[in-house]
């Protein structure tokens, strides 16, 4: 479960972090990208361990909720889906009208 949120929270900072603020930015990417403890961060920024938190925990969900609007990262996952089955099917042999499907399918997921 950690993993899955980490993984998570990094795709989503991909995709959204330019709609951060710089203090988010930072102590997102020390949290998460530089493995920093939040007794690092809080030091190196000269604040206290819980208001490191409370800004990760925020940050985290306004990745979420921005996500719940413009689904980016959704809709890269869907397109990753899409390449894998359409380089499968290359390998394959599949049939020209089911390559030619999994190629729409593409096309509707931008």
């Amino acid at each position: 479960m950690l993993l899955e949120k980490t993984t998570r929270m990094n795709f989503l900072f991909d995709f959204y972090q330019a709609l951060l603020t710089d203090k988010q930015r930072s102590y997102m990417e020390l949290y998460y990208l530089d493995d920093h403890s939040l007794g690092e961060i809080a030091e190196s920024y000269g604040i206290s361990r819980q208001a490191v938190y409370d800004n990760i925990r925020r940050t985290e969900a306004m990745l979420e909720e921005y996500e719940n609007k413009l689904q980016l990262f959704g809709k890269f996952q869907q397109r990753q889906q899409v390449l894998e089955l359409l380089t499968n099917a290359l390998k394959d042999d599949t049939s020209l009208e089911a390559r030619l499907a999994l190629i729409e399918q593409l096309k509707e997921s931008d």
